[in-house]
């Protein structure tokens, strides 16, 4: 009999990621073991409203389900003033990029209620500007969940990003960011007011590991993952950005059972459920 081969675990060179490095449980300060089917057992994300700031959405993709709402950031120019303002939007996605992360929130999240908003064009580029335009909307919504997928490296941006997070925390917003895949500053997946995600290579969406060195948080599946795509169809994605969907969806599904809960719970929950405490 012969035993079958190990398959061996993918190295990946992007920034933030997992070394498979433990975490001693005293990190985490709890009065009882939580476990996953507490923390998001059974729920799947009806009534909570996620708000996916990328490159747009293909609302009628399989993996999507037609229950979307689409926007766009737009700008005008007045003078050497720019005004941006958020509007619906019929585009779809021309990148692909928001897609694939609104269809994973949708696949461990299939009841929330999913609003996306245009950033980003086909080149996966944006304007900071058109960042915080939609930022600020989606806090002025009161959105539960907030998926950003993107940052800034402008320095331009910072200040008012750091307020706009910290008004989310404050408020109810819980803003889930991609760390950057390289190691650069930027915004805002850095500051404490959000939950910041880099990658693991374990296939299990539901698996969370903490991190044991700042300045990430948490990681999540982000490597291979099977994701939506542009024309209806799929593919293999392997990034930050494709991570933190799905710590994205977990937090519907926890803002469902735990309707009180806010951004500092989320964190604290993510925390003692993560695979690597030992």
């Amino acid at each position: 009999m012969t035993t079958p081969p190990v398959e061996a675990r993918r190295t990946i060179r992007f920034a933030h990621t997992s070394v498979g490095a433990g975490v001693g449980r005293d990190a985490v300060s709890l009065p009882e073991p939580v476990t996953r089917a507490w923390a998001w057992g059974g729920a799947t994300g009806r009534g909570v409203r996620v708000c996916v700031i990328d490159s747009g959405l293909d609302a009628d993709h399989p993996l999507v389900g037609g229950r979307a709402e689409t926007f766009r950031v737009e700008a005008a120019e007045s003078g050497e003033e720019t005004t941006w303002t958020v509007g619906p939007d019929d585009q779809g996605d021309s990148a692909g990029h928001g897609t694939a992360c609104a269809g994973i929130i949708r696949g461990l999240a299939p009841d929330c209620e999913l609003v996306s908003v245009r950033v980003l064009g086909k080149n996966l580029r944006g304007s900071g500007g058109a960042l915080v335009a939609a930022l600020e909307w989606a806090v002025r919504e009161r959105f539960g969940v907030v998926n950003l997928s993107l940052s800034t490296q402008r320095p331009a941006f910072r200040d008012r990003l750091r307020e706009l997070t910290d008004e989310a925390y404050f408020n109810g917003v819980t803003i889930v960011c991609a760390a950057h895949n390289r190691p650069v500053n930027s915004y805002p997946w850095r500051f404490p007011s959000v939950i910041s995600v880099g990658s693991h290579a374990v296939p299990d969406p539901e698996y969370i590991e903490i991190s044991p060195t700042p300045p990430v948080e948490f990681f999540a599946n982000g490597v291979n993952v099977h994701a939506a795509w542009l024309n209806g169809g799929t593919t293999r994605l392997s990034g930050n950005s494709f991570a933190t969907p799905n710590v994205a969806g977990l937090c519907a599904r926890m803002l469902e059972r735990h309707p009180g809960f806010r951004t500092p719970q989320l964190k604290s929950v993510l925390a003692a459920v993560a695979g690597n405490l030992i």
